[in-house]
């Protein structure tokens, strides 16, 4: 399996685990998708990137950096869901990831907020930044 949707299996199920968040968010409404849900609030785990870090001889290290989307009606619920999800993200290790990789740090490195051109939905998009080492 590849780093980037191993880290992907493991922050949906992170947070739909996550009390802070699903107080906020229901986990049915956290999904990999794109575009603008049907549901709200809702969290959408969509674009990836990955990088090479070349730290060792082995060449094993990736940097994988996963986009979360957050749409809510209300820019104030936008900002506390993305600051549970901070948490929940920065909280605890990722351990176990699928494909035997395993992450060494993860955190939100950027987070920004947008209001959509209707004028009612707010738009987070937050970028998890996540230093992984695959698996040989």
């Amino acid at each position: 399996m590849s780093p980037d949707l191993a880290l992907q299996k493991a922050l949906l199920a992170r947070l739909a685990t996550a009390a802070d968040v699903t107080a906020l968010v229901p986990a049915a409404n956290m999904v990999d998708g794109f575009g603008i849900p049907q549901r709200f609030p809702s969290i959408v785990l969509g674009e990836g990137q990955v990088v090479r870090e070349p730290l060792t001889l082995e060449a094993r290290h990736r940097r994988i950096y996963a986009t979360a989307h957050i749409w809510t009606k209300s820019a104030p619920t936008a900002r506390a869901i993305a600051g549970a999800v901070t948490a929940a993200v920065e909280g605890l290790p990722f351990s176990n990831l699928e494909g035997g990789h395993h992450a060494i740090s993860a955190v939100v490195s950027s987070t920004r907020f947008l209001r959509d051109p209707d004028g009612e939905t707010a738009h987070g998009v937050l970028t998890v930044d996540c230093l992984m080492e695959v698996a040989p």
